[in-house]
């Protein structure tokens, strides 16, 4: 009894975290002062001088020029797309339109999304313009597969989630919000459920078998998940899907993934996603065999101790970032998306770099003494009859304590920050 308590009370504690972000981000959604500007429209329409609110169930900014006359409408998708979800949050998108009524635009005004993949949409020189010179009934009947709207390399689900919300505001009136889009089954989601099965058979399948084709199934997770396919879990996605919702039937394999991820580990005892899905931990693990033993280095106990903290840090860190809603980048705390080079910003590699560099000399050193993820994954994760309530259990709950501090004197907080009285 007491072991299943404890591993309760840290599911527990991964529950009340998450829903403490979600409730703050829709507060920080329903409050921030977020408006649509002039100098964002007067790229698309350049004598734009002022916005005048249409009343109608358009819901949208007729846009004047200095003589007050109507030159074109502005309508952007949320919050009433709210539900459809990129690689990790929702983007606010903006449909600028003419005086004819044809689409002349599309612009991000603002995305909770990783910022390298929304980079990489707004960067692209055609995907953004795949709407202009459609009419509003004609974008909002719009056939996205026909109409040859496919997702940015390296960005496919926010460009998607990007695409859908265009089509699914257009199709509204006040008030109304968009549905979930449908189930929706990529050569991705097939790709991370043939992943799944064989980590679970590497996990928990018969040690001869596990032994034989151990070191070939590390070069595939290199391969394919790292270069490849590229879905892994990390701090930015997880604060993402804290954040804006889970994109269940987008990505329904990233999302089994995730769940595989914190479950198994928690009901199993056998930290499955670091040992057999992660790219990055495999990486080290063929640095660590390939490698001359000479030149492994063994750590003094307190040096080990104090490197160990280091992931609860980031852990404290990211948690902070993700409440404020702060203008930060996650994925430069961790190396995952420097596998997808297009994709990948300068924190990242360099964390990529020196991780691999160290490993090279402490075996497994960025998955011990610096990865984030595997300190949360490694939290959940049950110890046996043995197991009791240690120094990470109660660091959890200071984090809780953090967090509901923050939910509760947020306003106060931010005042505070910007200097207001």
């Amino acid at each position: 009894m007491k072991t299943i308590a404890l591993q309760l009370y840290r599911l527990a504690v991964v529950a009340v975290i998450a829903w403490l972000l979600r409730d703050l981000a829709l507060r920080q959604r329903t409050h921030r002062d977020s408006p649509i500007t002039v100098d964002e429209i007067k790229s698309l329409l350049p004598t734009a001088a002022t916005l005048r609110p249409d009343t109608s169930a358009r819901d949208g900014l007729f846009v004047l020029d200095r003589a007050e006359k109507e030159i074109g409408y502005v309508v952007r998708t949320q919050p009433y797309c709210r539900d459809i979800i990129g690689y990790c949050g929702v983007t606010d998108a903006l449909v600028v339109l003419g005086a004819d009524w044809k689409i002349i635009g599309i612009t991000v005004h603002h995305s909770d999304d990783t910022k390298d993949h929304v980079r990489d949409v707004v960067t692209d020189r055609r995907f953004l313009k795949k709407w202009n010179g459609l009419t509003w009934d004609g974008a909002a009947q719009l056939n996205l597969k026909e109409a040859g709207i496919e997702g940015v390399s390296g960005a496919t689900m926010t460009s998607m989630a990007i695409a859908e919300s265009v089509k699914a505001r257009l199709q509204l009136s006040a008030g109304e919000i968009a549905a979930r889009p449908p189930l929706r089954l990529g050569w991705r989601d097939w790709g991370m459920f043939a992943v799944l099965a064989t980590a679970a058979a590497m996990a928990f399948g018969p040690a001869e078998w596990r032994n034989r084709w151990r070191w070939p199934y590390r070069l595939v997770l290199i391969g394919y998940v790292g270069f490849v396919s590229g879905d892994l879990v990390a701090q930015g996605l997880l604060a993402g899907w804290a954040r804006g919702g889970i994109p269940w039937s987008t990505a329904p394999g990233l999302v089994l993934l995730t769940a595989a991820a914190l479950l198994v580990p928690w009901a199993t005892r056998k930290p499955f996603y670091c040992h057999h899905v992660c790219p990055h931990g495999a990486a080290q693990e063929w640095i660590s065999r390939v490698r001359p033993a000479r030149w492994q280095i063994v750590l003094p106990a307190s040096v080990g101790r104090g490197l160990g903290v280091l992931p609860w840090a980031l852990l404290a860190f990211v948690l902070v970032i993700a409440l404020m809603a702060a203008p930060f980048d996650l994925a430069g705390l961790e190396p995952f998306d420097a596998y997808l080079i297009r994709s990948a910003g300068i924190g990242t590699l360099v964390v990529a770099g020196v991780g691999l560099v160290a490993s090279v000399f402490v075996p497994q050193a960025y998955c011990r003494f610096g990865c984030p993820t595997g300190a949360l994954l490694n939290f959940v994760r049950g110890r046996g009859a043995t197991d009791g309530f240690s120094a990470r259990d109660a660091t959890a709950l200071g984090f809780v304590m953090l967090a509901a501090l923050i939910h509760w004197q947020y306003l106060p907080l931010i005042h505070w920050v910007k200097g207001v009285p």
